[in-house]
């Protein structure tokens, strides 16, 4: 557990271990839960498909490709929950793979028709 104030900064960091220096890291999806397995009742979106859904979200510099940073505000669901629960998802692209989806960035995903 690690504890932090209301609309407190939270840095968050992902570090990949690999000897390979040309490997980098995206972050996919970040959401926050009240409980603490893969729940989707209740979920907070702050990062979906590449795109920021948290307006206080923000990258933050890292000086190594296989270092990813990011911070945004804390907050609670409400007083009956004041626990959190992070879960992300990370991509791992080759460094300089235009076509990966690390360089694709915000992938916006259209609604599909409904046929009659």
């Amino acid at each position: 557990p690690y504890r932090v104030s209301i609309n407190q900064d939270l840095f968050l960091e992902a570090s990949l271990h690999s000897s390979d220096p040309l490997l980098q890291l995206f972050l996919h999806t970040c959401v926050a839960s009240p409980a603490g397995h893969n729940s989707t009742t209740g979920v907070y979106t702050i990062v979906k498909d590449g795109c920021v859904r948290d307006p206080t979200y923000a990258a933050l510099y890292s000086p190594h490709r296989h270092t990813l940073r990011f911070k945004f505000n804390s907050f609670q669901f409400s007083r009956s929950s004041p626990v959190v629960y992070l879960q992300c998802e990370l991509v791992v692209c080759r460094a300089f793979d235009y076509s990966s989806r690390c360089y694709q960035g915000c992938v916006k995903r259209s609604k599909r028709e409904a046929s009659s």
